[in-house]
C-alpha cells in the first residue's frame, strides 16, 4: 500500500494521509459496488486493500452528516464517492488524477483481465480512470 500511496501523492500533490484517506474510500466503494470475484482478485493482490477499505468502512458511522446527506440524495453510486472524496480532503480536479493513478496501479498488479470488469460494471466510474 505505501507504494500507492507514494505514486498517488507525486501524481497528485495530495498529503500521504489524505491518499490514504481516499485510496480506502475508493477501495471500500469498488468493495460494496464491483462484482465480488474480481475485486476480491484486486485485494489479492494489493497486500493492505482490505485493512485499507475497512478503515474507510469504520468511519461511515451514521448518517454520514450533510455529505452524506446529499450523497444519498444524489442516488450514491460514484456520485456519493466524489462527496467522500471531497470530505476528504481531495479537491475536484484530483479525483481523476487520483483514480487513474489507482486503477494504472491495479492493472500493474491484478491485471486488465481484473480491472476491465471492475470498471464496466460500475456505471460512471470510466470517468475517473
Amino acid at each position: 500500500m505505501e507504494e500507492l500511496i507514494a505514486r498517488v501523492t507525486t501524481k497528485t500533490g495530495l498529503d500521504a494521509a489524505t491518499a490514504q484517506t481516499a485510496i480506502g474510500h475508493i477501495l471500500a466503494f469498488l468493495q460494496k459496488e464491483g462484482p465480488a470475484t474480481e475485486v476480491a482478485q484486486l485485494f489479492a493482490a494489493m497486500p493492505g486493500a482490505d485493512a485499507a477499505a475497512a478503515q474507510s468502512n469504520a468511519g461511515e458511522g451514521g448518517g454520514g452528516g450533510l455529505m452524506g446527506m446529499l450523497g444519498g440524495m444524489m442516488g450514491g453510486g460514484v456520485m456519493a464517492l466524489g462527496q467522500k472524496l471531497m470530505a476528504a480532503g481531495v479537491p475536484m480536479g484530483q479525483m481523476q488524477p487520483l483514480g487513474a493513478e489507482l486503477f494504472a496501479f491495479g492493472r500493474e498488479k491484478a491485471g486488465e483481465d481484473v480491472m476491465g470488469p471492475i470498471v464496466g460494471s460500475i456505471p460512471g466510474l470510466n470517468q475517473f480512470v
